[in-house]
């Protein structure tokens, strides 16, 4: 049987860190897109999947949530990851001769007062790993990446600057996926539900459905919105709560919210990770 893990990206990506960090024991399966990631677990290539969502500096990863539903997938564990984000030069380089740095755009836009000090222009690549691979492959000591210290690792490049980020906080939350349901009660902080759900076309709807968990004490880190198949008028929901759907607090609050709903559907029970307090 396959041991593997997907993500996406390539190797030496903040998603394969995160796979490294959570199943250190598995083999780290890098994939084209979050879909590819997805059907490698729903096709037996993979037995789990390794999805971000969420980024405290950028927010949330665009499209994630709308997959998540689909994918015939469930949430059995979430991660969080501290994104150091490194300056990598080939060998021999100095931070002095690097004059661009590639990497995806969301990390250049976390390295901003780096790069304006050391008068450094920013090269948009398609990834974080994807870009340290071009870096150790174009062997131009002018240009450096902005990448994980496992992709210096992966692609033998030297380490000119580490931990330049501009939010000290930076960190990205994961959500590991199986095939197979888990609700068991498991880990020491807690545990967290997800779900997804449409309310009904009524006055206030969303108000009232919210009432439920104001009314019994549970406590909603997360809600999100996101249209449904391009339509303005078909909203879906995305929310955390805290708390397992057998507590009866929480049972009862999710009664309250499948009166004013026209579905729900529980993506994950797991455990609340040490990283999320």
């Amino acid at each position: 049987m396959t041991n593997r893990i997907a993500f996406q990206g390539e190797l030496g990506a903040y998603s394969h860190e995160a796979c490294r960090k959570a199943r250190p024991g598995m083999e780290a399966m890098p994939c084209r897109t979050f879909e590819d990631a997805i059907d490698a677990v729903r096709t037996g290539q993979a037995v789990l999947a390794m999805l971000p969502v969420e980024n405290s500096t950028y927010g949330r990863v665009a499209d994630i949530h709308s997959l998540l539903p689909q994918s015939g997938l469930h949430i059995i564990e979430e991660a969080f990851v501290r994104v150091h984000i490194n300056l990598l030069g080939v060998p021999g380089t100095s931070l002095s001769s690097v004059t661009h740095a590639m990497s995806h755009t969301v990390l250049l836009g976390q390295c901003k007062a780096f790069l304006q000090k050391h008068g450094i222009h920013r090269l948009t690549g398609a990834d974080t790993a994807g870009s340290a691979q071009h870096v150790s492959q174009s062997a131009d000591p002018a240009i450096a990446a902005l990448a994980s210290p496992l992709a210096g690792e992966i692609y033998g490049l030297d380490l000119l600057a580490s931990h330049i980020e501009d939010n000290a906080n930076n960190t990205t939350r994961f959500l590991i996926m199986s095939p197979d349901v888990d609700t068991s009660r498991r880990g020491s902080h807690g545990m967290i539900t997800s779900f997804v759900f449409q309310v009904r076309n009524i006055p206030a709807a969303l108000y009232k459905a919210m009432g439920g968990f104001a009314t019994n004490g549970v406590n909603m880190t997360k809600l999100e919105s996101y249209m449904v198949d391009g339509s303005f008028t078909a909203t879906q929901f995305y929310a955390d709560i805290e708390g397992h759907p057998d507590d009866a607090n929480v049972a009862l609050a999710l009664d309250e919210l499948n009166y004013f709903t026209a579905n729900i559907e529980i993506l994950g029970v797991y455990p609340a990770d040490p990283g999320r307090y």
